[in-house]
């Protein structure tokens, strides 16, 4: 009767610490991450309104720094959005980590004042009919070394702009805090790409590479800030000629993978001189293919889903909203996308 009531015991409260992980209300959002002009086309709508998204965090400019100019916003966009959609903009701004690197307080100090500034009149003059901006979102790959100076910034950031803010946040310093840190915002987005330096491994998907992602993640930790997540919806080519590399190709894959013989996994050879998206390819060229299928990403959202605490409501973020590359999956699949995390 004991081993009875203990058994029942361990199973409530097994129950009890699953259900406490489990999200209960997923957000929906996009990443808009194109450098120009841009305005959103019919398919990209269709895709916003068929998934029910309701956050697109857009990239408004980046930051990088010039020895002589110092700290200076380049790629802006000049957006064009479309009157009271029913989604919230939050602007994004990747800053470079040079910035930090490179930058005196006082300079930092400036480039706070200029960022909120610039953000205000681009919202001014692109974005009227968007209701009040309630947050904005700071982009860097910061390192040890550019952690104090990042972090002073973002707690500067703070202090003039008085509402939520954000920032992007790697898998490394996710698994290290004692050593990198705590950024001093109100929530973080765990960008779950992009992990492997694709010139330095060239044996594995520098995208998603699902076993690398399991060795930064840890369930038995819960990280002190509020975090959603992000997953890559896009694939790339890396083009290498003469066993250098050139390039990367983002486009047109259905054109190119015809003309392409596979040499080992992952790595295949041009096989007939072709131009396709200003792109000239000769035979012998080999091209890596970093291919995200939908069969990855719902494997590395199981996961994710084992080894990360969340709190009841979070962001899940694909990256990013572009109708050539989310070609490749159905409407269902995006939708799984999100679904998958209450489950």
């Amino acid at each position: 009767m004991k081993k009875s009531l203990l058994l029942i015991l361990f199973i409530l409260v097994f129950q009890s610490c699953s259900k406490s992980n489990k999200v209960e209300n997923v957000e929906h959002a996009f990443y808009y991450w194109k450098s120009d002009n841009w305005r959103l086309s019919e398919n990209e709508k269709k895709i916003i309104d068929s998934q029910n998204v309701s956050k697109l965090y857009v990239k408004f400019f980046e930051v990088e720094h010039n020895d002589l100019m110092g700290n200076i916003p380049v790629s802006k966009n000049n957006l064009s959005i479309y009157s009271k959609e029913n989604y919230s903009i939050i602007p994004c701004v990747y800053i470079r980590n040079e910035v930090f690197l490179k930058s005196k307080k006082e300079e930092l100090d400036i480039l706070a004042d200029n960022i909120i500034f610039l953000i205000n009149k681009k919202k001014e003059e692109h974005l009227r009919d968007v209701e009040e901006i309630n947050e904005i979102q700071m982009d860097c790959d910061w390192t040890l070394k550019s952690k104090e100076n990042y972090f002073y910034f973002l707690t500067k950031l703070k202090q003039i702009y008085k509402k939520k803010i954000s920032c992007t946040l790697r898998l490394y310093p996710y698994k290290y805090p004692e050593k990198m840190g705590i950024p001093p915002v109100d929530k973080a987005t765990l960008m779950c790409y992009n992990l492997i330096n694709p010139l330095e491994d060239k044996s594995k998907n520098s995208i998603l590479d699902t076993n690398e992602l399991s060795k930064y993640l840890n369930k038995n930790r819960k990280y002190p800030l509020h975090l959603d997540i992000a997953l890559p919806v896009y694939s790339w080519m890396q083009l290498f000629q003469n066993n250098e590399f050139t390039k990367v190709i983002y486009t047109d894959f259905e054109k190119i993978k015809p003309i392409l013989k596979p040499v080992k996994p992952l790595w295949f050879e041009v096989t007939k001189d072709i131009t396709i998206a200003d792109v000239y390819l000769r035979i012998g060229d080999k091209i890596k293919y970093d291919e995200i299928t939908a069969k990855e990403i719902k494997k590395a959202i199981e996961i994710i889903k084992k080894n990360v605490n969340f709190d009841k409501q979070t962001t899940i973020s694909l990256f990013h909203l572009d109708e050539e590359q989310l070609k490749q999956y159905s409407n269902e699949e995006i939708s799984s996308f999100y679904s998958l995390f209450t489950e």
